[in-house]
């Protein structure tokens, strides 16, 4: 049984006497809190609209719940936001309106695919939010940051939860338990071509098992954007996509499977044959752009971890091909005036 005390880090650390300039609520937002604010409340604007329409079509009522919870979330997030821009007669971005989404459309999507599509969004937002805890200095901005981070841990809680009882995912893969401290003493520790080659270590297996469940994830809901979308480049580009994830889910699977290792499944069989849009092509081909950008950063999480050459070989080529397709993405939204810039610096040229 768990106390107050197990997890507390005030029993661990000392508190600090010290009330740093950065405490002052009234000193103006600094790069960090511009940006880190602006992103959220962009991402979370987004989030409303897209698990409005989802909340339209369920009928599990645990799954009913965790949308309800989702939304709820992203709504408190972007009021606490407009709050702090508008006390630092910052101007609040348009982001995503009622505009960009049909809620009379017919459903897109199965009610399992939702439980996967919150845990794919919650942990994109997750990253966002525990990068600007050690960044931001202003305190009730980095408080915010911390409640954001704190409400993503907990509704992801609640997600595996539902994911875990309704049998929607494989157990997480067992590996045998160290029988004791290993130093690692030979260069074919890295090998992943050819010689000597070891098998997977845990945290390679996590990270290809996390980018299977990333991208398996963003195929499906890629494919229900593809068959809905209106603009012909977009269409084009989103082809692309399906085509380019799916040849890396299959490549991250095989380095599972070759050591009988299980993956998580293709979700492609949660999209209806609808072809009726329920999203504006601007929020589709935002929110893939910035996905994909999002797991820019998942992959350099691995390529950290990783030692075997094989596997840093497939993230090295997965990073450029993703680096391509935002970069297509971007153009293709700023051609179309559907791209607001964020703060930027003084123009000293």
């Amino acid at each position: 049984m768990t106390t107050d005390k197990d997890f507390n880090p005030m029993y661990v650390m000392k508190s600090l006497n010290i009330n740093p300039p950065s405490a002052d609520k009234t000193n103006p937002f600094s790069t960090f809190e511009m940006g880190k604010l602006w992103a959220s409340y962009m991402g979370n604007s987004m989030s409303i609209q897209i698990l409005s329409y989802f909340q339209q079509h369920c009928e599990d009522e645990d799954i009913k719940l965790l949308l309800e919870n989702g939304l709820a979330l992203s709504k408190d997030f972007v009021q606490r936001i407009e709050g702090f821009f508008k006390n630092e007669n910052f101007p609040i971005p348009i982001g995503f309106t009622q505009e960009d989404v049909n809620l009379g459309a017919p459903r897109l999507y199965a009610d399992e695919f939702y439980v996967h599509y919150l845990k794919y969004a919650s942990k994109a937002g997750m990253s966002l939010y525990a990068v600007a805890v050690p960044l931001v200095m202003r305190e009730d901005v980095r408080e915010f940051f911390i409640y954001c981070n704190q409400c993503a841990s907990i509704f992801l809680g609640q997600i595996n939860s539902v994911l875990m009882e309704k049998k929607y995912i494989s157990a997480p893969p067992k590996i045998p338990t160290p029988k004791g401290v290993e130093l690692v003493d030979k260069q074919s520790y890295l090998n992943g071509f050819m010689g000597e080659i070891r098998p997977l270590q845990a945290l390679e297996i996590i990270h290809l098992w996390d980018n299977i469940e990333n991208n398996v994830t963003s195929t499906a809901l890629l494919l229900g954007f593809h068959q809905v979308v209106q603009d012909k480049k977009v269409k084009a580009l989103f082809k692309r996509g399906l085509t380019m994830t799916d040849k890396a889910v299959k490549q991250y699977k095989e380095k599972l499977h070759l050591e009988h290792i299980q993956s998580p499944a293709h979700l492609d069989h949660l999209v209806t044959p609808s072809t009726y849009t329920p999203f504006s092509d601007k929020i589709m081909l935002f929110h893939k752009v910035d996905m994909f950008a999002m797991k820019i950063r998942s992959f350099g999480n691995s390529l950290a971890v990783t030692a075997r050459r094989d596997i840093n070989g497939l993230y090295a080529r997965t990073l450029i091909n993703i680096g391509l397709f935002v970069d297509d993405g971007m153009n293709i939204l700023i051609d179309k005036g559907w791209v607001e810039a964020p703060p930027k610096a003084f123009d000293r040229w």
